[in-house]
């Protein structure tokens, strides 16, 4: 196209000095130097799309991060203080969704202590293998999703994925869902189990050895994985016990804590088990701490499975429906995959609870993940957040 340069005008346009130094310069650095913020998420796919990061970083090196949260707020304790106790056990599912029958039972021995229910002793058994089976698909799980975090596309994540599915499988044979199971009651559980259930974990009992062999030595072994996690996102015992760190994060910073020893809830002190141990709290102490896990919880479960006894399922004078606890409060605490998972309730006597809260092990766990990142590179702030094993759900409620 032809144009005629007589009748284009020139227009003239100022543009602002840029600094010569660069456009991100962070007013009040204490050491004066230039720093990037950069925010990672609400939507980055390895903060599960409703976390954000904000992150100063001076080159690739973490300088600040803040841990944003509320992007998933649901109001569980505010709505469960307007229902009566039993409708908030479907609630609990979704705290920590991978997990629902470990929530379950937080909030029923919270209830059953507030009003004095008693839980018969097959009961008691049940709860122990739903447990430790929910400890098994969560620990293969986060494994499965760090390896993805740090790069392993695919196969670490869809062999976890295999063995959990296993897992879900009995779930929905007993409780009828496969992850929202809705299965314990103040006072004991729903529904039995059958003679073919318990054969079903005595197979997966059997089985489940190897394939911890099969994924150790796909990844322990690997030279990439263990420069990606030795040395890195390391946390101070002193710094976990002070923040009030639980679960396999505090273990793997080497202190010995574990609440299946220390309250004795339920039947553990039946089964011997040992509580393993890191040294340094970085991330491969914590990914070794979640395998290590598994293989007690298999101890635990051969036991339980061998030695669960007949008889009821269920307090028979346990009162579900309309329940109406004296005036007091209480608070019931397990040892959940992620750490401790504890209820908080208060009566006044009415059909609903009075104060209602949760402690939720993800959120207390991820206040100390600006101290494991500090001095690290922004490639490692996935794998330390990975490292942490949180649900969204629980850390918001």
């Amino acid at each position: 196209m032809n144009v005629d340069t007589e009748t284009v005008e020139t227009v003239s346009v100022d543009i602002p000095d840029v600094p010569e130094e660069g456009m991100f310069e962070l007013t009040g650095d204490p050491d004066g130097g230039q720093l990037l913020e950069v925010s990672m998420g609400p939507h980055h796919p390895s903060t599960h799309g409703v976390f954000r990061m904000n992150v100063q970083l001076e080159g690739e090196r973490v300088m600040r991060l803040k841990p944003v949260f509320g992007y998933l707020h649901r109001n569980h304790e505010q709505i469960a203080e307007k229902v009566s106790y039993l409708a908030s056990i479907p609630y609990t599912d979704r705290l920590d969704y991978l997990c629902s029958m470990t929530n379950n039972w937080a909030y029923a021995l919270s209830v059953e202590k507030l009003a004095g229910i008693a839980v018969p002793e097959r009961a008691e058994y049940i709860r122990v293998i739903v447990a430790e089976l929910t400890r098994l698909q969560n620990h293969t799980s986060l494994i499965g999703f760090l390896m993805q975090d740090m790069g392993a596309s695919g196969t670490p994540l869809m062999y976890a994925f295999r063995e959990r599915e296993k897992i879900l499988d009995l779930f929905e044979s007993l409780s009828g869902a496969r992850m929202m199971c809705n299965y314990m009651r103040f006072g004991g559980v729903r529904v039995d189990t059958s003679a073919e259930w318990l054969a079903q974990v005595r197979t997966l009992i059997g089985e489940f050895p190897r394939f911890l062999d099969e994924f150790e030595r796909l990844l322990m072994e690997n030279e990439i994985m263990m420069s990606r996690t030795q040395g890195v996102g390391v946390l101070p015992g002193e710094l976990a016990v002070n923040a009030g760190v639980t679960g396999p994060m505090l273990r793997a910073s080497g202190v010995n804590y574990d609440i299946r020893k220390v309250d004795r809830y339920g039947i553990y002190e039946r089964f011997p088990f040992r509580v393993p141990l890191g040294e340094k709290g970085d991330v491969y102490d914590r990914y070794m701490m979640r395998v290590l896990e598994m293989r007690e919880s298999l101890k635990i479960l051969e036991q339980a499975v061998r030695e669960i006894p007949e008889g009821p399922v269920i307090d028979p004078k346990a009162r579900l429906r309309g329940l109406r606890p004296k005036a007091g409060e209480a608070y019931g605490r397990i040892e959940s995959p992620k750490g401790e998972l504890g209820f908080f309730l208060i009566s006044d006597g009415s059909a609903n609870p009075y104060r209602y809260r949760v402690r939720p092990p993800s959120l207390i766990n991820l206040t100390v993940l600006e101290d494991m990142c500090l001095g690290e590179s922004v490639a490692d702030v996935v794998v330390i957040l990975g490292s942490v094993d949180i649900v969204l759900g629980e850390v918001d409620r």
